[in-house]
């Protein structure tokens, strides 16, 4: 079973989303979170990262965050996923341990 990985803050005011693409393994779940999800965004500078993340990690942007930000879900990297709050619930039960990079 593999890990769910937790990011919740900008990776324009911290490194914590780079940490967690450099320690997750393959096949690793990540969920983008509370500001987290400003990564998700298409056209932005973290595009192309995102979307070479995306060929190795199962990436995921949790939907009534996007929303609290004003940002549009279909304006999300190619290979995000948007999920509910059922989702994040979904992720936790199906990965063997859950780490939050703060």
């Amino acid at each position: 079973m593999s890990t769910l990985h937790t990011v919740n803050k900008s990776p324009f005011e911290r490194n914590n989303l780079e940490a967690c693409l450099g320690h997750a393994q393959p096949g690793d779940a990540i969920l983008l979170i509370e500001d987290g999800v400003i990564a998700a965004l298409a056209g932005g500078s973290l595009e192309g990262k995102m979307a070479d993340a995306a060929k190795t990690f199962k990436l995921f942007a949790l939907g009534p965050d996007l929303a609290a930000r004003g940002l549009d879900p279909a304006r999300i990297v190619a290979g995000i996923k948007v999920v509910d709050y059922g989702g994040f619930v979904d992720l936790t039960a199906e990965n063997k341990a859950i780490n939050a990079w703060l």
